[in-house]
């Protein structure tokens, strides 16, 4: 595999200046300095890179979305990383933070911005700390600041930690927090490239995007575009975990195919079992299945087969996952990370993780899976943000895919609560009219009394 990224990520004290100097950084932004901001943005429009941070949208384009002229700009690179599953961005802000400055600094200039924030995850303590002693280095050297280089280009850098907030990884929800507010998504358009952080034009990132702009600088965006795969150019992190061999981040190129990364790359589950189902990324996507393994890695072969690439995490199940527990998981997690402001998504995260709740209790019948469906199609594309897309998709998935298993853990989980038989359920339903089958379904809403068996918390 080929690393751009990763080449050297393991040397000791790369976090330095010093080091990441020894080793050719800073280069590309002289490079780049010396070249008008034209240029730097035709660079990175031919390199045709796509956002890693989930969305794949070109992030020369979105430069391009910046209004000319003389007015407060900003540049906002995303370290929040919450997505469950993904753990590139830590990796690299913690091993090469001088990578990202000096990407920032390049996109910056690109878009003829000058003043810069990092939003880091509150979680990342450690990496928050080496990031701030690692823009003290910078501006100290000269690389941030007042007359960078002496080119006079000016440019501050700011970290600034978030509170441990899911919809903060949301761009507008970001800006809000940025801003001191509490994180909420915002009505879009306007777009942040017209209207974003205290309502000028905002450039937004993710840590790996802006991370690889030394790189494309260095080749030059034409050869850069070489790597990888046509509209999925160059190498991307991927985050591995759950049932695998050598579970962490990996540089992989655009397009190698699923199987080389989960049982090459990861060496594929430890019991030996085959691959279940896995989420190619992070949780938000829809799950695929172990027939699905030979799918190029790649933004446009992701989506062909009906999920995404995403911020690159790939979660892996074997045969010994209860799909159940899965679904449970992934819904408990988007109801609590409901910011609550738009209905679809408060209600239908909440209402999906109590009715996963009935089929441990043995209250359910296979018409619970119908309406569950049915409740994440009402779901995806009705929120003022993805986050409850981020719950629908994979669930949906997953009760599509694995609706045999699901009624015979319906069935079972009756059983042990002595509760009805299906059959004669099943029957009065079929045999009654619609406003009966609706009054049994919202009276079996009803909390249950008796003990419910609930799965930890694990993502393992």
């Amino acid at each position: 595999m080929r690393k751009l990224l990763f080449d050297y990520i393991d040397e000791p004290h790369l976090n330095t200046l010093a080091v990441y100097e020894r080793r050719g950084g800073y280069q590309s932004l002289r490079t780049a300095l010396a070249m008008s901001r034209e240029d730097v943005l035709s660079s990175l429009m031919d390199a045709n890179i796509r956002g890693r941070g989930g969305a794949g949208f070109p992030a020369g384009r979105k430069i391009s979305f910046l209004p000319k002229g003389d007015m407060d700009k900003y540049l906002v690179c995303n370290a929040d990383e919450s997505e469950p599953g993904t753990f590139k961005d830590r990796e690299l802000m913690q091993k090469s933070p001088h990578m990202l400055i000096e990407g920032i600094v390049i996109a910056a200039y690109a878009g003829g911005l000058d003043r810069a924030f990092i939003y880091i995850r509150g979680e990342y303590q450690l990496q928050g700390d080496i990031m701030e002693a690692a823009i003290a280095e910078a501006a100290e050297a000269g690389y941030l600041g007042a007359n960078i280089l002496d080119t006079g280009i000016s440019l501050s850098l700011v970290l600034h930690r978030g509170a441990g907030a899911y919809i903060c990884g949301e761009e507008t929800g970001l800006l809000d927090s940025l801003e001191g507010k509490r994180g909420n998504p915002r009505l879009k358009p306007p777009f942040p490239a017209v209207e974003g952080l205290y309502a000028g034009p905002t450039l937004i990132n993710n840590v790996e995007t802006l991370a690889t702009l030394p790189t494309i600088i260095r080749m030059t965006g034409a050869e850069y575009a070489k790597i990888g795969v046509e509209n999925s150019t160059g190498t991307k992190l991927v985050s591995i975990s759950g049932d695998v061999r050598r579970p962490g981040n990996y540089e992989i190129e655009l397009g190698t195919p699923s199987r080389e990364i989960i049982y090459g790359l990861a060496g594929g589950p430890p019991s030996g079992k085959p691959v279940k189902f896995w989420f190619p990324g992070g949780s938000s996507a829809p799950v695929l299945t172990g027939s699905d393994l030979d799918i190029p890695y790649d933004f446009d072969s992701l989506a062909k087969a009906g999920t995404m690439l995403g911020s690159g995490a790939i979660i892996v199940a074997d045969e010994s996952r209860r799909v159940i527990d899965t679904m449970y998981k992934v819904a408990k997690f988007y109801a609590h990370e409901s910011c609550g402001k738009c209905v679809p998504c408060r209600e239908g995260t909440n209402w999906t993780q109590k009715m996963v709740s009935r089929i441990y209790a043995g209250e359910a019948t296979p018409m619970d899976l119908d309406i569950m469906a049915s409740v994440q199609e009402q779901i995806i594309g009705n929120c003022l943000c993805v986050l409850g897309d981020a719950m629908a998709m994979p669930i949906g998935s997953l009760i599509e895919k694995f609706r045999p298993e699901l009624e015979a853990e319906i069935e079972a989980a009756r059983a042990a609560a002595g509760a009805a038989p299906l059959d004669d359920v099943v029957a009065i339903g079929v045999a009654s009219p619609d406003w009966i089958r609706w009054s049994i379904f919202w009276v079996q809403l009803v909390p249950s009394r008796q003990g419910t068996h609930l799965p930890h918390d694990s993502w393992a």
